[in-house]
């Protein structure tokens, strides 16, 4: 391990708010009797390699449920800014004393603990070091959308957040990173087979009806992406639910 990570306090942080622009309020939309928000966070906590799971929301009034259900089920959870995403991050990295940060979306309700765990190892026993890893780029995806997982240090997230600009930058969190191959050290974590083209995530009523699906048909709360991939092999249908659903880029803001 790249001496002076290993021991170094890792924390996922879940963004998460009311505000959808496609789907309002679909971060606490239910899935298989528990809200969306609730099954990333369960699935999160599967992985090994965080120390703790946390949810970031906004202090915005609509919000208020998001910060009331962390507390109920004792999900440590942060309020910050509404639009600077960045900021947002930042402070909860601060709250939760992370040296390394975990960036995960509420809106993935089918992300793997296994994958979280390969990304945070990549980042962590990359030799030389690196600042940033992620097992997907805006323009090179290997993985399913919404398996997305982005590690980076606490030193690399503020400098993001004392000089990134950009309204995508702020918003999407780490785009400062990786659009700046010549300060920072970026790691790419690919899957052998170009899996890319399929959407798992949740912005639509398409794509929620679709993992929905998924839930319905493996009827078990600690299935893998694998299980998953296996399951729309054998019901190709599935993926017809949301295969018209344009993806949003790096670059679109709110």
């Amino acid at each position: 391990m790249t001496p002076g990570r290993e021991g170094e306090r890792v924390v996922s942080i879940i963004q998460a708010r009311m505000a959808s622009t496609r789907l309002p309020g679909k971060v606490l939309a239910d899935i298989a009797g528990r809200p969306m928000l609730v099954r990333v966070v369960e699935r999160a906590r599967r992985a090994d390699s965080p120390d703790e799971v946390a949810v970031a929301t906004t202090r915005e009034r609509q919000d208020d449920g998001v910060a009331d259900l962390c507390r109920d089920r004792d999900i440590p959870v942060f309020r910050g800014a509404a639009q600077d995403v960045l900021d947002r991050y930042w402070e909860a990295a601060q709250e939760f004393e992370a040296a390394i940060i975990v960036r995960l979306t509420a809106d993935c309700p089918l992300i793997d603990p296994g994958l979280i765990d390969r990304t945070v190892h990549a980042f962590r026993t990359a030799e030389p070091p690196v600042d940033f890893a992620a097992n997907r780029l805006p323009w090179d995806r290997t993985f399913p959308i919404g398996l997305d997982v982005e590690v980076c240090s606490v030193e690399a997230l503020g400098s993001a957040w004392r000089e990134a600009s950009e309204p995508h930058q702020r918003e999407h969190v780490m785009p400062y990173l990786y659009e700046n191959r010549d300060r920072f050290r970026v790691l790419h974590v690919r899957h052998e087979t170009d899996l890319g083209h399929l959407r798992w995530t949740v912005d639509t009523p398409e794509d929620l009806a679709f993992v929905r699906a998924v839930y319905d048909r493996l009827g078990q709360e600690d299935f893998g992406w694998r299980d998953v991939l296996a399951l729309i092999e054998r019901e190709p249908e599935l993926s017809r639910l949301n295969a018209g659903v344009p993806h949003r880029t790096h670059r679109d803001t709110a």
